[in-house]
């Protein structure tokens, strides 16, 4: 690749992390389909796509440092549910119909969409929502399962986090939106890159633009989600979850 091929790829994970940082998830809409567009295979785009993602995490991490809390709880949670569902998707896609997976894939993410459309005040106000035994239980089963999406499809599955932290536990936009950028971003897109690095090539070559793509992409959409809040970043996981829904919907439909 030439110079200019590199700063195409620089400047489109710029704009796909700018936005998934904003919203809460979605990076893999634009940055992902461009590997495949590029010339890479399904299973080397999405590892190379999924080290490269990593940096989103550090460049939230960079911005949330001083102005976000993070409880034990929810942090404790996200990795002990998470991650082995990540390292089981990692393993498990490689033997997955590309085709079906994507479709379904859309379908799901653009009934996240709907949903958040149609409860106006959905995630606008942080409340104390099942922080019970029960609801612990039931919160890390749906993450595990979460977890075995985003190593699978990374098509939108930080999107499906944030939700669930929302609708299930209460939390507001801006704290789910830290939560699932900081973990699922850092930790759960570092242990799926690890795992697919071991069962298919990554183009290193093409790493340096879209590891710094990603790491400024995630500190100037964590500044936008920080500075306008709850209300801007509803309206852009919206925005962002019917879109992801509509690319998948005709990739999976029109797909060879």
């Amino acid at each position: 690749m030439n110079i200019i091929d590199h700063l195409i790829l620089f400047f489109i994970s710029l704009v796909a992390n700018t936005f998934s940082a904003f919203s809460g998830g979605g990076a893999g809409l634009v940055q992902f389909p461009l590997l495949i567009f590029l010339g890479l295979s399904f299973s080397i785009a999405l590892a190379t796509h999924k080290v490269a993602s990593v940096a989103l995490g550090f460049g939230a991490i960079l911005r949330y440092l001083t102005t976000s809390q993070l409880e034990r709880q929810f942090v404790l949670m996200l990795l002990i549910a998470g991650l082995p569902g990540v390292i089981l998707g990692g393993n498990l896609i490689l033997f997955v119909p590309e085709k079906i997976a994507i479709l379904s894939l859309g379908i799901l993410t653009g009934s996240l969409g709907l949903y958040s459309i149609f409860k106006p005040s959905l995630g606008l106000e942080h409340r104390t929502d099942n922080r019970h035994v029960k609801g612990y239980v039931y919160g890390s089963l749906v993450l595990f399962l979460l977890g075995i999406l985003n190593g699978s499809l990374t098509s939108g599955s930080g999107l499906f986090v944030t939700l669930w932290l929302i609708a299930w536990f209460g939390l507001d936009y801006k704290r789910a939106v830290a939560y699932t950028l900081i973990l699922v971003g850092l930790f759960w897109n570092g242990a799926g890159a690890v795992t697919l690095a071991m069962l298919t090539d990554i183009r290193w070559d093409w790493m340096p633009a879209l590891l710094l793509g990603s790491l400024t992409g995630g500190y100037l959409g964590s500044h936008l989600a920080i500075k306008h809040g709850n209300r801007w970043i509803k309206r852009a996981f919206e925005i962002v979850t019917l879109l992801i829904s509509m690319k998948l919907i005709w990739t999976g439909i029109f797909s060879v």
